[in-house]
Order: structure tokens, then sequence, then C-alpha cells
């Protein structure tokens, strides 16, 4: 035995000799660029100056952000009903959104939603791509504020670059200190107005407008976290769009990792059309470009400066790419500029390049959306048969599971009731069982919005009516304004045995 297994070692050896000879190892250098890149992790090599530009895709992104922007801002100011449109007041955990109130129980919902809009971006991404990223996401949208600041205070790209490169003098002072000024304002309105989200708004504002006491130093009336929570997303925000910016999209949204897994040949996403393109490279305005072997593409680079997260188009497909057609506006422009025909970079789909068709039907599209209209109209049930009243019922525990006096079995019970609703209702109590079940110690009471109610509860029935030591039984609230107002539950009614 022992033989045999030397035997086998050694032809083993053998063998990863002979693999050995036959695969040398090579010793890989690690070049200096690549070093740079790891060492720098996230941080660029050199700083991104984009060229403005205009065209179909910038006025696009403006009537898509401009709107949500204006919702951000506005929404927290909206009253309804004597209260902001959108509160979620954390203290007293109610979410009141438009016209309904929220509680933790209705924390399903908020997950639906969520699985909701999950699915509802994959089925875009699925049919053109990432334009979430370059249309309507929050980082993207702030970027774009805090780059036409720069173009307010700084000029265009080539003056940004010259300010940059020039000492420090009165005129980089004014524009750099204007900048920032802008950046800190911006940052400031978006932290003020996301925690107004969570405590009204004109409290919060009126909590930061300064005010001299009697003793004549300036204080304010703001609530700590508040001021907290209201300064540390100023920094957030100024740290993100001002000096993060592509850092954010390429290195730290997971969106960026995940959506090539989503992609397929017929999804529409900005392409450049290399066989018409290429070979690129300069030439007179005159010139018979395609006898010399030259394609459309003059080389002029204009698709890389105004690419707001710095990538080169031209290069394929990337997953940095947000998809914002920044690249084919300014490519547009010089395709009109020598005459040549739009499009050399545009939305297309891999197919549409290869073969001049793309297939807008496809199960993978098809099953999404199916997916995605049955999650709405399911929740759309779900909001629209929510009762705005919860119950919860703790039979007690005590030494005596039940009381018996006379013919009468008792069982004592705590009944928390939760009106959710933003009217006051008067509540009564049912018990629904096989029996003459009785509610003893209790009236009909009147709850006010928002306003939970506990009470102990003792249940009576007669002894001859229970089939069995353990019944099941139901106690049932209901208001007396409104019979579809409803809620109950299930509990044990204990007696003796038979």
């Amino acid at each position: 035995m022992q033989d045999h297994i030397a035997l086998g070692v050694k032809q083993g050896i053998e063998e990863v000799a002979t693999v050995s000879e036959k695969i040398p190892a090579k010793e890989v250098q690690e070049t200096e660029e690549q070093h740079i890149r790891y060492r720098q992790l996230y941080e660029a090599a050199d700083k991104i100056y984009t060229r403005k530009v205009s065209g179909f895709f910038q006025k696009l992104r403006r009537y898509t952000g401009l709107p949500l922007i204006a919702g951000f801002l506005l929404m927290p100011w909206l009253v309804i009903d004597g209260r902001p449109a959108m509160l979620f007041d954390l203290p007293t955990r109610q979410f009141h959104i438009l016209w309904m109130t929220f509680w933790p129980q209705d924390g399903m919902l908020l997950a639906w939603l969520l699985i909701i809009a999950a699915f509802t971006l994959f089925t875009v991404t699925v049919l053109v791509g990432r334009v979430w990223c370059g249309f309507t996401c929050p980082q993207t949208v702030w970027t774009l504020m805090y780059i036409w600041a720069e173009h307010f205070c700084e000029g265009d790209r080539n003056k940004r670059i010259k300010l940059d490169k020039q000492g420090w003098n009165t005129e980089k002072v004014i524009r750099k200190g204007g900048k920032h000024l802008i950046w800190v304002g911006i940052a400031f309105i978006t932290g003020l107005t996301f925690i107004g989200y969570f405590t009204p708004i004109r409290e919060l504002i009126m909590g930061f407008v300064p005010q001299i006491g009697a003793d004549g130093f300036v204080t304010f009336d703001v609530h700590p976290a508040a001021a907290f929570w209201t300064l540390f997303f100023t920094f957030m925000t100024y740290l993100n769009a001002g000096w993060m910016r592509e850092q954010v999209c390429k290195y730290m949204c997971p969106y960026a990792r995940f959506q090539s897994v989503m992609y397929d040949t017929d999804t529409l996403a900005v392409h450049y059309d290399a066989g018409r393109g290429e070979t690129r490279g300069p030439r007179k305005p005159k010139e018979d470009y395609k006898a010399n072997g030259k394609g459309d593409c003059i080389d002029c680079s204009w698709c890389v400066q105004v690419c707001p997260v710095d990538i080169d188009i031209r290069e394929g497909l990337q997953y940095e790419c947000i998809n914002c057609g920044l690249c084919v506006d300014a490519c547009n422009q010089v395709m009109d500029k020598m005459n040549y025909p739009r499009g050399l970079i545009r939305f297309t789909s891999e197919d549409q390049l290869e073969t001049g068709h793309t297939h807008f039907v496809r199960p993978r599209l098809f099953g999404y959306s199916l997916a995605v209209l049955v999650m709405i109209s399911a929740f759309i049930y779900a909001i629209g048969n929510r009762q705005p009243l919860s119950i919860d019922v703790v039979r007690d525990r005590g030494t005596k599971m039940y009381r018996i006096s006379g013919d009468k079995v008792q069982n004592v019970y705590t009944v928390n009731i939760n009106n959710m609703d933003r009217n006051a209702h008067i509540y009564r109590i049912d018990v629904v069982g096989e029996g003459d079940y009785k509610v003893r110690g209790y009236r009909p009471m009147q709850l006010e919005e928002g306003e939970r109610f506990t009470l102990p509860l003792r249940i009576v029935v007669p002894r001859d009516q229970l089939p069995e030591s353990k019944n099941e039984i139901s106690i049932r609230v209901t208001a007396k304004d409104d019979e579809s107002m409803t809620a109950e539950q299930k509990t044990i009614f204990i007696g003796p045995k038979k």
C-alpha cells in the first residue's frame, strides 16, 4: 500500500515538472500608470474641465431636472389639511404623504414601493440603458447646478484651465470665491429643504434666523439635532456635487456595477459608429477624406471634453457612461460645422449598428414590464383597501387564566386601538365566536386623530356554550360613523375542561 502511495506521489511530481516546463511562468512588471491608478484608487489623475455644449439632450436634461428640483424645493411648503403635504414625523412615528397618514405598521407598503421602483428601474435600463443616471439622478442634477456655477463665475473650459494655471490675484480670488459661495448656498438650501421633510420647514427656517438676546449675544432657536443634520447634509452636498462628482458615479454608485447584467444587444445606449467614423483624424475643410482612407470622425475630442465622467465613448460601451447624451450634442455640432450627416455618436443599440435592426419586443423587457404592472396594480389595490385602524389584543396571562362566576366564564384581555385616520371617530368593540360572548366594563369611546388607546377588556360567555377548553374568537373594532372602517384580531378564549 505504501509503495502505491509513493509511486503516485512520484508520478504527480513528474507531471507538475512536465507542465512547468511546457508553460513557463512569466513575471509581470507593474507599469507606472497602473501604479498611480492603484495608489489613487478613487481619485482622478487630472481635474475634469467640461466644455459647455447645447443641443437636444442638454435641453432635455434641463426639462427633466428643473421639475425635479422644483418639486423637491416646494413640496415641504405645500400644506394639505393644515399640515405639510409630506412630513416624516419620526417622534410620533407618523408619515404624512399628501392626503394619507402612514404608520410603522404600514412598513410593508414602503417595502413594496421600493421593490416597484427597483423593477421599474430595471425595465427602463433594459429599454434605454442608464438614462436615470444621465437625466434624473440627484447626483447628476446637483452636479449640473455646480457646473453651471463654474461656468458663470470662471467661464468656459479654456478660461477655467487658464485660471487654475495662473497665480493667485484679485480676479482669481473673486471668481473662485464667488463660485464656492454659490456652491455653499445651493448646499445649504438643499440641506435645509431635506430636513424640512422631517420637521416643519417654516419652524426650521425661523430657527436659523439669528436673534439677539437680552444679554446682547446672538442666539438661534433651532433644535440641536435639526441644526446638526442640516449642516451635515449641507457639507455632504457641497462635497459630492462640488468635489467628488464623477467619483460617486464611478466608484460609489452600485447601479454602475450591476447595470451591465440588464443590458442586451438591443438596449438603447450612447454608441459611437466606428464603421462610419474610422479611421479618425484631422483634415482640411474641402479635403476628399474618404479617398485618403479617413472616416467622419475628425478626432476633435469634443465628445471627451463634454463628458462629465471623463470617458472616451469612441472606445466602446463603458460602465462609467451615464447616457447623458452630451457627447451626442457635441458631435452633432461638429458634424454640422463639417457639413457631415449627424449621428456619428447617437442613441442606438449594438444590433442596430451591426444589422440595422433593433428588437423592441423581447422576452426580458416583456417580463420586467409585466412584473411592474402586476406589482403596481397590487400596490394600488392595497392602498385603496387600506384601513387606517389597527388593533392589538393580548390575553391576560396571570395565574388564573379564566374566572368562573355562577354559570359564566370570564377572560381578561388588553386591547390597544390605534386610530390612524386624519379624523376623530367613536369606536365600538364586538366579539365574534361560537357562543353568546359579551363585553363587560366597556363603553364606546372617541379617539382623536392619531390617538392610541389601551383598555382592559372582560369577555364573558355562558359555560355551557364552550365546546372546548380553548376556543377561537375574534375581537372586532368598528367606527360607529363608518361601518367600513373596521379591524379585528383573532385570539383564544380559555375555559374549564368538559
